[in-house]
């Protein structure tokens, strides 16, 4: 790192023309930019600047140096000005990939509230069921369920999951109510298939307190959640949903929530960002309103209550 001492007033004298603007623009004197170049010079075993009293010229060793530091020399400047913005007001554009139902329903009525607050941000999000590689596709954030552990993403739990069985009372009427877990073979289960992986996803319960994965079968296999719902609405077959998507439907009677004595175990929904010492100020702002919007929400109080 000795190597960079005196890169910056080099840079600068160039870009200035002179050691007396360069000092300028540096806050020192002269004489220790030109000293600062001098040194430079030594380390590197070349001139830089052919000096008269009347002109400062680029050596063609000059000419290389600064042909290959400036660009360099300038996007560190741009890293370190953004580093040391961190307590200042977000803005920029907040790209996030979000699960598509639970952004419709929960997240983007907050957005007019979260862009008053910060009218220097802008939104560019892609809605989407996957896991997404944070930094080689460019997201700042990503809000989505099973998240394994990763020491390069910190992830802070929003909503706790709270799988219910449901079905519409039509397909109750004429298929009868299950009562315990073995009434579920007997049963058209409207299955889950991981839409990455191609697995088929279990339908696990707590039983005296162990998980217990019981085999399902059904007509019908879904690579979504909302299309789930829609098919569950429709009479399809049972369906296992969560507490978020379908309290609306349970409250209206388009849903009842059957063998609600087997519950499932709890997931969580989080949102993640890469790990970093320095947290750009607009995701520090993006995760710290969300977190308290959702936690005082009052549909968020129902979740946590549910058996």
């Amino acid at each position: 790192m000795r190597q960079l001492d005196g890169l910056d007033s080099f840079l600068k004298t160039v870009e200035a023309g002179s050691f007396s603007a360069a000092a300028s623009r540096l806050g020192v004197t002269p004489a220790a930019v030109s000293k600062q170049v001098a040194q430079l010079e030594r380390r590197l075993g070349s001139r830089l600047f052919q000096r008269t009293t009347r002109s400062l010229a680029l050596t063609e060793s000059g000419e290389r140096l600064y042909a290959d530091t400036a660009g360099p020399a300038r996007a560190l400047e741009q890293a370190f000005a953004t580093h040391s913005a961190r307590d200042q007001a977000p803005a920029g554009t907040l790209r996030v990939s979000v699960a598509p139902n639970f952004a419709r329903q929960h997240v983007l009525p907050l957005m007019p509230q979260f862009l008053a607050r910060y009218p220097a941000l802008r939104l560019d999000w892609s809605f989407e069921n996957r896991r997404v590689d944070l930094v080689k596709e460019g997201f700042d954030a990503a809000i989505g369920a099973g998240l394994d552990a990763d020491a390069n993403v910190v992830a802070r739990p929003l909503v706790p999951i709270k799988l219910l069985t449901v079905a519409a009372p039509s397909y109750l009427a004429a298929h009868g109510t299950p009562l315990v877990l073995s009434d579920l073979g007997s049963h058209d289960c409207i299955r889950l298939r991981s839409a990455t992986t191609g697995r088929m996803r279990d339908w696990t319960f707590i039983v005296g307190g162990e998980s217990v994965t019981v085999q399902v079968d059904g007509r019908i296999v879904l690579t979504d959640l909302d299309a789930i719902g829609e098919a569950a609405l429709a009479g399809l077959g049972l369906a296992r949903l969560g507490a978020h998507q379908v309290l609306p439907h349970l409250d209206d009677g388009r849903l009842v929530r059957v063998l609600d004595s087997f519950p499932a175990p709890v997931g969580a929904i989080q949102v993640y960002y890469a790990q970093s010492r320095l947290t750009p100020p607009k995701v520090r702002a993006f995760v710290d309103f969300l977190s308290e919007a959702l936690v005082g929400s009052a549909w968020m109080s129902r979740v946590a209550a549910l058996p």
